[in-house]
């Protein structure tokens, strides 16, 4: 989510270097993101130039300030 709110979209290529995760562990997350109606899919091409990329919803970024708050209250920040 942090590496989401910085930019209006993320590739999964960039997301899966960035955060030197499985593309597999990126996916489940991703899904779950988009289930909850945080993140935006953005598919484009077919086969091997296809491209994945992820935008966060206006729900997303609310849900992501209410968390962030949240955790600077619990820590005294």
């Amino acid at each position: 989510m942090a590496v989401l709110t910085g930019s209006d979209h993320v590739t999964f290529r960039f997301l899966v270097d960035h955060l030197a995760i499985t593309e597999s562990d990126l996916s489940k997350q991703m899904s779950a993101l988009e289930a909850a109606g945080y993140v935006k899919v953005h598919k484009s091409g077919r086969g091997r130039g296809s491209s994945t990329s992820y935008s966060l919803t206006s729900t997303g970024r609310s849900a992501y300030r209410r968390y962030r708050t949240a955790l600077q209250e619990l820590l005294g920040d």
